[in-house]
Parts: structure tokens; sequence; C-alpha cells
């Protein structure tokens, strides 16, 4: 092949990767509001435990659910729904990230608790498909992607806004290998995709008491995207007087955030998609590491809840799965019982993580020294909860 074929070939590829994007702005033109949990006569919680260690810590974390809404399930206000099939073996079957089945029965959820799920990478004995994440992501439009980290020892209370359904993830893997010697990735960035995504942590900063929102790009250098992500930023900060907005490159942003006089002005972050990723996992390591953190993703019509970390399937493999930890999903649960309206159950259930994990330590040291399983640290959480 010729280098002009090669460059036409790859300009069909970009072509069709832009008519998709265009025809997605135009779905986010018209996308309806916010639901009102409030308003619903039955809120319908899914669960599915993906793979590797899911289940046995989306177990955990469904039983806390459980014991936390049992008056509103009774009643049948609450629906607590157990979806099979979103493993790494029956993806890898149907050859999809998401079964068709699973997901249709996703989309009859109003919210969905999600365990850790198989991404397969290069050497790995599994075909390449996408993962069922991102998957999930862009076909349920879960724009904000959001992680807290708390230690209040430390002084350290932030929540991360990490847009979730653009940047370098949209069309991670629509790239174009144009021959053995070039390949070329794409980042994407709206203005209808970004500004939600802004317009959502500057509405989390009111609505908590929160004075300063941050944002993190690299506009100095990825001009078009990240400029665009910073200017959108500053515009609409004006509608928001009462918040001070400042902005980070991503790699000073990093250091920041170990710099013990600096860390603790931070409040709300809203960063882009590949940023987001990695900077949330370094905070999350100040708490613990990413099995301590928990993370929502929001959209207009639904949410999925989870744990930041892997599915671990050397724990499987070993034969100690049991030993999982479930405080990444159980933390997963306060964001869950937040954004459906429980705030009562939440803040319980937030209180006793933290008594367990932080101020006692009680879980971690157990755990990790002398073997608790999964189902006895969720036992210390719940009777934790009970005397509170």
């Amino acid at each position: 092949m010729t280098n002009k074929e090669k460059i036409e070939a790859a300009k069909e590829k970009f072509g069709i990767l832009l008519e998709e994007q265009l025809a997605r702005v135009e779905r986010m033109k018209n996308e309806p509001d916010f639901i009102d949990y409030s308003k619903l006569d039955k809120i319908i919680i899914g669960v599915t435990g993906g793979d590797g260690i899911g289940p046995a810590i989306t177990g955990q974390a469904q039983r806390i659910l459980e014991f936390l809404l049992k008056d509103d399930i009774a009643s049948g206000k609450v629906e607590v729904r157990n979806i099979e099939g979103l493993t790494i073996e029956k993806r890898v079957e149907c050859m999809k990230a998401i079964p068709d089945d699973v997901m249709a029965e996703l989309k009859k959820c109003h919210v969905i608790l999600k365990g850790p799920t198989t991404t397969p990478r290069k050497g790995d004995p599994w075909p390449n498909i996408e993962s069922a994440n991102v998957a999930m992501r862009k076909e349920l439009d879960l724009f904000a992607n959001v992680r807290p980290v708390r230690i209040p020892e430390q002084g350290i209370d932030w929540t991360f806004y990490r847009e979730n359904t653009e940047g370098a993830y949209a069309v991670g893997s629509k790239g174009a290998v144009v021959d053995e010697d070039l390949s070329v990735d794409f980042t994407v960035t709206t203005s209808q995709g970004t500004e939600r995504v802004i317009r959502a942590a500057f509405d989390f900063a009111v609505k908590n008491g929160k004075t300063r929102v941050t944002a993190v790009t690299k506009a100095n250098i990825i001009k078009a995207t990240d400029g665009k992500f910073l200017d959108l930023f500053y515009a609409i900060a004006k509608e928001y007087p009462q918040i001070e907005a400042d902005d980070w490159y991503i790699d000073i942003m990093t250091a920041k955030l170990v710099d013990e006089k600096r860390r603790k002005d931070f409040q709300v972050v809203v960063l882009p998609n590949l940023y987001g990723d990695i900077i949330t996992d370094e905070a999350a390591e100040f708490q613990g590491g990413v099995g301590t953190a928990g993370s929502s993703n929001i959209g207009k019509r639904y949410a999925m809840f989870e744990a930041i970390h892997g599915s671990a399937p050397r724990m499987v493999a070993e034969g100690r799965d049991k030993y999982a930890d479930p405080c990444s999903v159980i933390r997963a649960c306060v964001l869950l019982l937040n954004h459906i309206g429980y705030n009562e159950q939440a803040a319980k259930l937030e209180k006793a993580l933290d008594i367990c994990t932080q101020t006692e330590r009680k879980v971690y040291t157990t755990g990790r020294d002398t073997g608790a399983t999964g189902e006895e640290v969720t036992n210390y959480i719940m009777e934790t909860i009970e005397k509170l």
C-alpha cells in the first residue's frame, strides 16, 4: 500500500469517527433533565457482580444495602434486583463488552451497583473486547464519574468530577494503525459533554457548602481539546460568583496532592477523562489505596456505582476471593444512597466506614494481617452502624 492509500484509509476511518461524534452531540442537545427519585413509585437497584472478586465483594455490599433499606424493601418502595451475566466468559462468548440481554436488564433499573469486570489486555488469554465500564458509561450516558476521598484527621476532603464519556477514552478502541511504523489515537471534547460535567461539579459545591472548584488540564500543550475544557470551565464559573475557581496542570496537580500544606486547599476538582482516571487513583492512596475508594457514574436517566479497583483474577485463582476487602464497593453504596435520597442511611454508613477503616483501623488491620473474610468485615461494619 502506498503512503497516499494509507492516508486515504485513515481519513475514511477518521471521517466515520467524526460522524459518530457529531451525532452524539445532537443527542446531547436533546437529552431530558435529571430523574427525580422522590417521584418514583418504586426505585429499582440493579446489582451485577461482574467477575473475579466482583461477586464476592458486591454480595457483601448488597447485604449492607438490604440492611439499611429493609423497611422500604419490605413495603415495595425499593427493589434490589440481581442481574447475572456480566462475566468475562459470557462477554467473550458474545464478543461484546456487555451482552445484549444483560444491557436490557440494566436499562430496566434506575441505579446499578456494579462489581469489577475484567478488561483483556495484550498477553491475556481473552480476545480484545472493550471495557465493560467504558461501554456502560457510553450506552447509559453516565457522563460524570464522581470519586470522593476523605481523611478527616489530615484535613483531606476531596471530591473529583471526572468527565466520563469523552477525552482519550471516548474512542480508545477506534484509533488508526496507519502502518507498522505509525499509529494514531484520538481525544474528543465537546461543548455539551464538557459543560454538563463542569456544571455538575459547581452545583455539587453549592449544595454541599464548598467554596472552591479546581479544573485540571494540560491546556498549555493540548490546546484544542484541553483548551476548550478550560475555556468552558471559566465561562461557567462566572455563573457561580460565590465559588472560587482556579486551575492547575495535571503534572503539577499530582505533585500538589502530596504537598501537605497545599493539598488541604483542594475541595472539588473537575477534569477530563484520562487525567481523572490517573489522579483519583493517586488520591485514593491517601485513604488507604484503591481498595478503600468507591465511585459513582452519574447520568440524567441512569447512575452506576462501583469500586475503583480491578477484578483481581489472581485472588480467585488462588482461592482467596472470600478474603477480598469489600470496603471499596461498600463506600460506593454511600454514594448510591445519597443519590437516590436516602441521606440519613448514607451518613450512618459513611460514619461507620470512617470508624472501621480510619479511626480504629480494625477492618484493615484484621483483613490484611490475620485474614478476615469479606463477610466478617461486613459484619463488623453492620455492628458499628447499629451502635450509632
